[in-house]
């Protein structure tokens, strides 16, 4: 069995990832008051495979934002077989009270690597 990075089973691997596939990851309201519990634990850390993170906008309380990611790019793995590294490019954008979106907040690019799907094995039959 493949776990993820969260330790759970994997449901998605490498070879279900296509360029131009777009992943609709839904609307979130942001909370006020977590948002500045957030602000007062958190640390910055470097992550290897970010190639871009742009706020383009602030983010208030109360605002609803609409995310997705696209995949933009797959090439198996040279470093690390099994896996294939995905490049994949997302948005946040803030919807107005309509529900039509006024504009992005956040634009995002980075790669992660993924499983290759492992073979089925086939069922044991009679000897």
């Amino acid at each position: 069995m493949t776990l993820s990075g969260t330790g759970k089973p994997a449901e998605l691997f490498y070879d279900d990832l296509t360029p131009g596939e777009v992943f609709d990851l839904g609307v979130t309201v942001v909370d006020g008051t977590e948002m500045l519990g957030f602000a007062r634990r958190a640390a910055a850390a470097a992550s290897p495979g970010l190639e871009e993170l742009r706020w383009t906008a602030p983010v208030y309380a109360g605002d609803h934002l609409a995310s997705r990611l696209v995949v933009t790019d797959r090439t198996p793995s040279r470093a690390q077989p099994g896996f294939g590294t995905v490049t994949l490019a997302g948005t946040m954008t803030r919807l107005g009270a309509d529900g039509e979106p006024e504009g992005d907040v956040l634009r995002i690019r980075f790669r992660g690597w993924f499983a290759l799907r492992p073979p089925a094995t086939a069922p044991a039959g009679p000897s």
